[in-house]
């Protein structure tokens, strides 16, 4: 069967079917020839004569046939091959056959252009990852090691060779492909030590899921941030210190020399009194200050819970009575939030609202819109008719305040609050009107 079939072939069935089309019209001019008054040589020439046309015939039709067929199938395995440099002439074949080779061609061109954007796409990926500084890993499903860069090679101190197939155990990477992601942990590489940020992803290949690792070193930076902090922080608790120990000295010196007298003067009991007064009133501002680094430094993380924002907005508002708050009603929208932080950090916005809405007799209004359907933000606004912002590049700066009794760290911690909420926390001019806005952005 197998060999019937090789046999009868595309080719050769077309070849059959030609012939077999001109032996009817050939088996009747025998007949009429024969019958006629014609000599047998006449008879066989002619019919010798018209069997060669015949299979001339038959063999052009073969061709024309397949001819086309074969420069068609040339040119699609040299698609497969990725080979786009040959090209088919349609203009040689009219009708369904040179459309469909006009359509091979356009083909071509489409794939050729697509190579040559994933080329150009894969060198800008392998120089990207030859050039950036963070280690770069891909595991296939058994945890080997099937994709790494330049920095990987410099993380482990192992040439691209003999990293590839390796374990993320054998490597000391199986503790960065468990756990949280991204997430800063402290780790001992061969080539490396100290903070690494760890990023986790999928991504498939040959429809095989795989694992990407990025190992980012952090050292450094984090190094200069806690530097920098501490000595913001060191630099604000010294003013704050020296603004209270500065006065305690002079007047404790100026006490001890009026002890020191004889005979004490008629008012050295009031001028006692009066400088233990302000011995007193300092420390009382150290004890807030201390009290109020511990309440930022001892922010707990939100409880999120289901919480209807209009709720919110109306017990913050009854907290403050100095003024009165006008509330712009609002969608109902329900968000998954911490209710006790948002609500204390209305109450601060609120605040700070209330007292520069006194200093102009003005007032203040709270409104909110509904966050936009898919990964929209809702958006709570603070508005006050007070002075406006005179300094708003120290706002967010701890300990920072212009007010007498104030301790720096409200609009610090409203900022932290929304940060911990993934959404954030602006103070700006009104554009319209006098007065400040605050903007409160929290993830739907």
């Amino acid at each position: 069967m197998s060999r019937r079939r090789r046999f009868l072939d595309h080719d050769r069935r077309t070849l059959l079917l030609a012939l077999a089309a001109g032996v009817p019209g050939l088996a009747l001019a025998a007949f009429l020839m024969l019958r006629g008054e014609h000599s047998p040589r006449v008879v066989w020439t002619s019919l010798g004569m018209a069997g060669a046309l015949w299979l001339l015939a038959a063999f052009a039709a073969r061709d024309h046939v397949v001819r086309p067929l074969q420069t068609l199938a040339n040119l699609l395995s040299a698609l497969r091959e990725e080979d786009f440099s040959f090209r088919a002439r349609p203009g040689q074949h009219g009708g369904a056959l040179g459309e469909v080779l006009t359509e091979v061609n356009l083909l071509a061109d489409a794939l050729r252009h697509q190579r040559l954007g994933a080329l150009e796409a894969t060198a800008l990926l392998r120089k990207v990852m030859e050039e950036i500084d963070v280690a770069v890993f891909a595991f296939d499903g058994d945890e080997r090691l099937r994709l790494v860069n330049r920095a990987g090679e410099n993380l482990l101190l192992e040439p691209l060779e003999r990293l590839l197939g390796q374990r993320a155990a054998e490597l000391g990477l199986a503790d960065a492909l468990a756990g949280q992601s991204p997430r800063v942990l402290d780790a001992t590489f061969r080539g490396a030590s100290g903070r690494f940020e760890i990023h986790r992803g999928t991504f498939r290949q040959g429809g095989l899921p795989h694992r990407l690792l990025v190992v980012a070193n952090v050292s450094r930076a984090l190094r200069d941030e806690e530097r920098q902090a501490w000595q913001r922080l060191i630099r604000v608790i010294g003013h704050e210190l020296n603004n209270s120990l500065a006065p305690i000295k002079s007047i404790a010196g100026s006490l001890e020399s009026l002890l020191a007298r004889e005979p004490r003067p008629p008012d050295a009991d009031a001028d006692m009194a009066r400088g233990l007064s302000v011995i007193g009133s300092r420390a009382d501002s150290l004890s807030r200050f201390m009290e109020a680094y511990a309440r930022l430094a001892k922010l707990p993380p939100p409880q999120l819970r289901a919480t209807q924002i209009a709720a919110l907005v109306a017990r913050a508002t009854q907290v403050e009575t100095r003024v009165a708050v006008a509330v712009q009603p609002g969608p109902t929208v329900t968000l998954r939030v911490d209710p006790d932080q948002i609500e204390q950090l209305l109450i601060n916005l609120l605040k700070n609202a209330a007292e520069a809405a006194l200093e102009t007799g003005g007032g203040v209004s709270v409104s909110w819109t509904a966050p936009r359907r898919s990964g929209g933000f809702l958006d709570v606004w603070v508005d006050d008719e007070g002075p406006g912002l005179a300094n708003s590049a120290n706002l967010f700066v701890p300990f920072f305040t212009t007010k007498p009794q104030g301790t720096g760290i409200g609009l610090l911690l409203c900022r932290q609050i929304a940060e911990a909420h993934g959404g954030a926390l602006t103070l700006a001019t009104r554009e319209t009107g006098r007065g400040c806005r605050a903007l409160l952005r929290l993830p739907r």
